[in-house]
């Protein structure tokens, strides 16, 4: 730590992933630190993810999983049950995703030394980062407003991007669209927890309308229900021998399983532990493949739904009013047909055949996830980053090249011990960095390596794999 001032830290996004990495910082050093997060948004915690006003909208994990601290993995349901929320079984809980982003939130509040506002450990700027530049090694972070802040180094928790809508006004439903009527048809693009998301969201609003949900190939999340991990060790695990043996290997461990009273998500759920060491240990040929073939087979066996969501969403397919279909969105136009010119129309063409179907429809929702390459982002502070060279793509360029510590490879191939990044933006380092288990344990992991550094911060590092 420097001995005449405190290490300052620059956390850019105030999201779940930001959050938890201030958190840990907070937590693991008592003195010697201060933490500035940059969050546009009205307030910290929530960020996209946690953001909904739906009490119904339910976490895809268990609440007893949901910690933000992996060595206290009771603080969550502690913190719930201190709030009048209570469980017989925190392991069958899935707690509201409005109340989890409250949870973050209170973190922050009530992190070591927060009670005492005098501190100056912790401060919060409302205002979008846009860029990142450098006055020597040290970054310096501009704002929308023609501001800037100085810092000691950087951690980017930016969260996830998601896609732009299909061209229509009307596209992701916004505040400012027209209305809907109860009994309007309505297109979810995408199949995915978003798309249960926004179906739940119609349901609960009282629509009765058609809804119909479409992607590739027209997957639906399954559901969670009661599960014994399987305990596999590392070694049992094939990892030279290609894709196909490693997948037939799962295969057979998943029939065995079965045939022994258990089902899939045992061994789901066993797998969790060595995921992100699979991961890595592949080479680029073969994530490419799992990431074409197999990724979208994989999201929805990993992350599930809770199962009250589960009885909605398979009672609006029974009786008729949701149809998923697999197949792709060609375009979506305006309806001329109608005079009221807010309708449109959208053009399907279902999986395996040429044929197209034309859906009239009064609102096409955009949830088709995140954008499939990170140099098409929006996000300013990323495209400044990239155009500068200080950061770059990882090779399938699903988010930005970090070493194993979460430092930016820039365009060099060097690791810089300056700027950081956490959560999403990192998974083409480690894949499974998107639910909060996995998230916690990185920045914990940076939270801890960032404490241990001293003045000055040592030369930048070749980049490995």
């Amino acid at each position: 730590m420097y001995a005449t001032r405190p290490f300052s830290i620059a956390v850019v996004g105030g999201g779940a992933s930001g959050v938890l990495a201030a958190a840990h910082l907070l937590r693991d050093a008592p003195t010697g630190i201060r933490i500035t997060i940059i969050e546009k948004r009205a307030s910290v915690g929530k960020g996209l993810a946690y953001s909904t006003d739906e009490p119904d909208h339910l976490l895809n994990v268990r609440a007893s999983n949901m910690s933000a601290f992996a060595d206290d993995p009771d603080h969550f349901v502690r913190w719930l049950d201190a709030r009048g929320v209570h469980s017989a079984d925190w392991t069958t809980f899935f707690a509201p995703r409005q109340t989890y982003g409250e949870y973050l939130a209170d973190l922050l509040r009530d992190a070591p030394g927060e009670q005492d506002k005098q501190s100056g450990r912790l401060a919060v700027v409302a205002g979008e980062c846009i860029e990142v530049t450098f006055r020597g090694s040290r970054p310096r972070l501009l704002l929308a407003d023609g501001s800037s802040i100085d810092a000691d180094c950087c951690i980017l928790a930016t969260g996830h991007e998601h896609r732009p809508g299909h061209g229509t006004p009307a596209a992701d439903g916004g505040p400012d669209d027209p209305p809907v009527g109860s009994s309007d048809p309505v297109l979810v693009a995408g199949t995915g927890l978003t798309m249960v998301d926004k179906c739940l969201s119609l349901l609960l609003r009282g629509h009765v309308g058609p809804i119909y949900a479409v992607s590739r190939r027209g997957l639906l999340p399954a559901v969670h229900t009661r599960t014994g991990p399987l305990t596999i060790d590392r070694s049992e695990i094939p990892l030279a021998a290609g894709l196909s043996h490693f997948v037939s290997w799962f295969r057979d461990l998943v029939r065995a399983t079965e045939a022994a009273g258990g089902n899939w998500r045992d061994v789901v759920d066993g797998l969790r532990p060595h995921n992100q060491f699979i991961w890595q240990s592949w080479p680029g040929p073969t994530r490419r493949r799992f990431f074409r073939h197999l990724k979208a087979w994989w999201d929805i066996h990993r992350h599930r739904m809770a199962p009250q969501v589960h009885a909605r969403i398979r009672a609006a397919i029974a009786d008729g009013q949701l149809r998923v279909i697999a197949g792709r969105l060609l375009a979506v136009e305006p309806d001329t047909k109608e005079a009221d010119t807010t309708r449109f129309v959208a053009h399907l063409q279902h999986r395996g055949t040429k044929a197209v179907e034309s859906i009239r429809v009064a609102r096409v929702h955009d949830c088709t996830g995140v954008i499939a390459d990170t140099t098409a982002t929006a996000n300013p502070v990323i495209r400044s980053l990239l155009r500068s060279g200080a950061a770059r793509p990882d090779r399938l360029h699903i988010g930005l090249d970090v070493l194993r510590d979460g430092s930016l490879v820039g365009r060099n191939g060097l690791g810089n011990p300056r700027i950081y990044a956490v959560g999403p933006l990192t998974r083409g380092t480690f894949l499974e960095i998107e639910a909060i288990p996995d998230i916690r344990v990185q920045c914990r992991e940076l939270s801890l390596a960032l404490l241990r550094r001293v003045s000055p911060i040592e030369a930048p590092r070749a980049a490995v794999g």
